[in-house]
Parts: structure tokens; sequence; C-alpha cells
């Protein structure tokens, strides 16, 4: 390998490192750590999208998600879609229960965030914003990445 490769491989694999650090960054919020946040971008004119995370309750106390906001939507719920009767249904929940030890997945096909009256356009490489409110620890401004449509839950 020449010097110039070997300083191309270097320089290659650091900027990965550093993307792929500011893709998968988490957060911590008391005994609770929240990680793997995306939501997928949207099509022009859609009005709402859907942000999935994961978040670990560290602690010995239970919590709950009890709510979210954002600046980039004019409604957000928490919502969870579950098979009723053999129909996918979509519903909106007060909270989502997080007991000590236990890792949740907000995820495609159960609870998520659902951002409503989006007032922009998602776009695949933007970070958008998202406050999450629990019940005892309080609340956390996280950044979600945007990935490509049809993204699905980061295998990490």
């Amino acid at each position: 390998m020449t010097r110039f490769q070997l300083t191309l491989f270097v320089v290659t694999s650091f900027a990965t490192l550093v993307a792929e650090g500011a893709i998968a960054a988490d957060y911590h919020l008391k005994s609770l750590h929240i990680d793997q946040a995306f939501m997928r971008a949207t099509p022009p004119g859609a009005q709402v999208a859907g942000a999935f995370l994961t978040i670990e309750n560290r602690g010995k106390d239970a919590d709950r998600l009890v709510g979210a906001s954002s600046p980039v939507a004019g409604q957000v719920e928490i919502h969870e879609m579950a098979m009723d009767g053999g129909v996918m249904k979509m519903r909106a929940v007060k909270e989502v229960d997080l007991p000590p030890g236990a890792k949740v997945q907000l995820r495609p096909g159960g609870y998520h965030v659902m951002l409503q009256s989006l007032k922009q356009p998602l776009k695949a490489g933007d970070a958008m914003p998202l406050t999450l409110t629990f019940e005892k620890a309080g609340s956390i401004d996280i950044k979600v990445q945007v990935e490509a449509m049809g993204a699905g839950m980061h295998s990490r």
C-alpha cells in the first residue's frame, strides 16, 4: 500500500466513524438511555411521519414515556399499531411503560411517535428535533436522523 493509499484509507475510515457517530447518537436522562432514533423521509405533501427509537430503563424504578413534541409538526402523539381481529390498527396511547431493566423499542408496526401536520418535508440526511417527556425523569431534547423512505429499525 502506498503512502497516499494509506492516508486515503485512514481519512476515509475516520470520516465513516464520525458519520456513524452522528447517526448513532445516544442520549441519557437519569436512568434512561435513548438511542437508534430515526424517522423516514417523506414524499412531497406528506402530512404525517413516524419517529422510532429505543428506550432502555437502566434504573430500579419504573418510568413512562408520556409525551413528545417537535417544532416540525403541528401535533405529536404516541401511537401503537396492533393486530385486532386480523386487521392492523393504529391508535393514540397516553403512555408507554418503561419497567426497570426493560428495553422498549418504538418501531415500525408497534409503538412509535406520530408527527402530524408536518410543517416541512423530511429529507434523508437531515436530523429533526424531538422532545421526549417522561413521567419521572422529565424531558430531553434529541435529534432524530431522517433516513431514506422504507428504512427499518437499526440492527445494533
